[in-house]
């Protein structure tokens, strides 16, 4: 019963410890997010992101949403391989498509690119309600189970092509791609509500991308604005 009790002890502390570790990590995440906002605010037009924003992006355990031998890793600033030829973002860049898609409590978001459901965890603190469509089944199933296992309970995940949208719980409020298109795809533009917003990077892998933050007015104007170049992997689909 003793040695069992130190073990269990053991195994408390060890715990904490790595705990506490990460926690640093994700400190030094934000701070290095912190002088990015600096460096580009001139491209971007903002000089410090939202304070929720910022407050989900610490929250948020990033070593979760990464594979076991990436967990080192985790809190750099910078993309990781989650397999089947796909990343996760850069932590700052996470941060920067968050804030462009000025998210409230209220709002109903559509997220293409599922992934290893980071960003959508991310998202799930800030909205209402988060539909996240990956193509690669392995991820879907994946990214609906971690999100599920780790309490971001207004997240759905299906699998589907992401170009098309997920029309029936549209019009969104929000729109985020997490992956490059050549051109924004029609009816994401159709599933975007008036008022509403959608980040996507626009370019293949052959010529500079950029990120595109696509407004629809009150009125239903399309307002286009080039934010800042980038590098994603690419929408792939049928179309």
């Amino acid at each position: 019963m003793g040695v069992a009790l130190c073990v269990a002890a053991l195994w408390v502390a060890l715990s904490a410890f790595g705990a506490d570790i990460f926690e640093r990590r994700r400190m030094d995440m934000i701070r290095e997010i912190e002088r990015d906002i600096g460096y580009t605010a001139e491209m971007t037009g903002r000089k410090r992101f939202d304070e929720r924003v910022m407050e989900a992006m610490a929250t948020v355990a990033r070593h979760d949403f990464v594979p076991r031998s990436e967990q080192a890793q985790a809190y750099e600033n910078r993309p990781l391989a989650i397999g089947y030829g796909q990343t996760i973002s850069q932590p700052y860049i996470v941060a920067l498509m968050t804030d462009l898609l000025e998210p409230r409590d209220g709002h109903t978001v559509l997220e293409i690119g599922t992934g290893s459901g980071y960003q959508a965890a991310v998202l799930s603190k800030l909205v209402r309600r988060v539909y996240s469509v990956e193509i690669i089944p392995e991820l879907a199933a994946a990214g609906s189970e971690r999100l599920r296992r780790l309490g971001y309970d207004n997240v759905i995940v299906r699998h589907s092509d992401g170009y098309y949208g997920w029309e029936e719980h549209g019009p969104y409020d929000g729109i985020i791609v997490t992956a490059a298109a050549a051109r924004v795809p029609p009816p994401l533009i159709g599933q975007l509500a008036p008022g509403g917003r959608m980040v996507i990077p626009i370019g293949d892998r052959f010529t500079t991308q950029y990120l595109m933050l696509i407004t629809r007015s009150p009125e239903g104007r399309i307002q286009t604005r080039q934010v800042l170049p980038v590098r994603f992997v690419p929408l792939t689909g049928e179309h």
